[in-house]
């Protein structure tokens, strides 16, 4: 990858065409990861005699992740597993992946937790603020698709977001697959992230046009269910959204929770030897003292006015 060198307009205008700004960036993290892997293998050679420190590349969160999304009847279904992994480690165990976009629009992300979380949180902020100019009309899906995907198509794939979004508006349900370098595709089902295959089999095994909502979260919550037994980037709990032709929206946290690990724990009974009970250390001494000048006041604070 070059630096973009196209031709600028007026006097400070910025150049027109793709955005390189994080080209140095990349060279320096890939440097930096040279001379880890170097001093790792103690073969850092001139740059470890010349006392160069060995460089540090940090590990992004990800969130491993099963999501999915399908059209039923009467609107849409989306659901996710709530594990998120950092390398073979799990960093979280109940992290959130289905995003609030508009009231009648939420997006499920997999990829890098931090570029899934700010990423959606943008493009929310951008459709308020059109709702706003728009005079309060709601928000189209077709419109939240095409900012994602602007925005991820502007990046190059470097923003690592794998999103499904589903909505309802005035033309009816509609669920979108984006992908981190911006290409799109109009589904009636759809899954993404590492547990996607074992999901995907169960919607292709149980998916048929004109679904009762019964039969699309169980459908939704199997399919999850399926990523979080058969893929080890997906665990823990299983969260659903339904996104309904009425404007209503159900968010369920926990709607299934097959590793609760609550009642096993309430089973191990432990010994009562080692707890302290009131009364085993003695009290020697007990004594309060009230504040002079009784305490602090407004009148000891000093306020000042700000610069503006």
């Amino acid at each position: 990858m070059s630096e973009f060198t196209g031709s600028t307009g007026p006097e400070g205008s910025a150049p027109s065409g793709f955005s390189f700004e994080n080209v140095h960036r990349n060279a320096m993290i890939e440097q930096m990861q040279q001379q880890q892997s170097g001093a790792f293998h103690g073969l850092a050679g001139a740059s470890a005699s010349a006392g160069s420190s060995p460089g540090y590349l940090p590990m992004a969160t990800k969130t491993g992740t099963t999501i999915v999304g399908l059209v039923y009847k009467d609107g849409v279904v989306l659901g996710a597993d709530t594990r998120a992994t950092g390398g073979s480690e799990v960093a979280d165990k109940n992290c959130e992946k289905i995003h609030y976009l508009a009231p009648n629009i939420y997006c499920c992300g997999a990829g890098t937790a931090a570029d899934t979380e700010k990423t959606t949180e943008l493009i929310s902020s951008q459709l308020e603020l059109l709702r706003m100019n728009m005079g309060g009309t709601q928000s189209r899906v077709v419109t939240a698709c095409t900012m994602l995907k602007r925005m991820l198509f502007r990046y190059q794939g470097q923003i690592s977001a794998a999103l499904v979004l589903g909505g309802v508006d005035a033309t009816g349900p509609h669920v979108f697959q984006i992908y981190p370098h911006g290409s799109t595709g109009k589904l009636p089902y759809t899954t993404m992230g590492s547990g996607s295959l074992a999901a995907m089999s169960v919607f292709e095994t149980g998916w048929t046009e004109g679904m009762s909502e019964a039969e699309a979260v169980d459908l939704v919550k199997r399919a999850i269910l399926a990523g979080i037994f058969n893929d080890l980037g997906s665990g823990s709990n299983v969260d659903t959204c339904v996104i309904r032709t009425d404007g209503t929206t159900t968010l369920d946290r926990g709607a299934v929770q097959p590793n609760d690990v609550q009642p096993i724990r309430d089973s191990i009974r432990r010994s009562d030897i080692l707890n302290m009970r009131p009364g085993t250390t003695a009290i020697l001494k007990s004594e309060f003292t009230a504040a002079k000048r009784g305490g602090v006041t407004l009148a000891d604070v000093t306020v000042t006015e700000m610069e503006t």
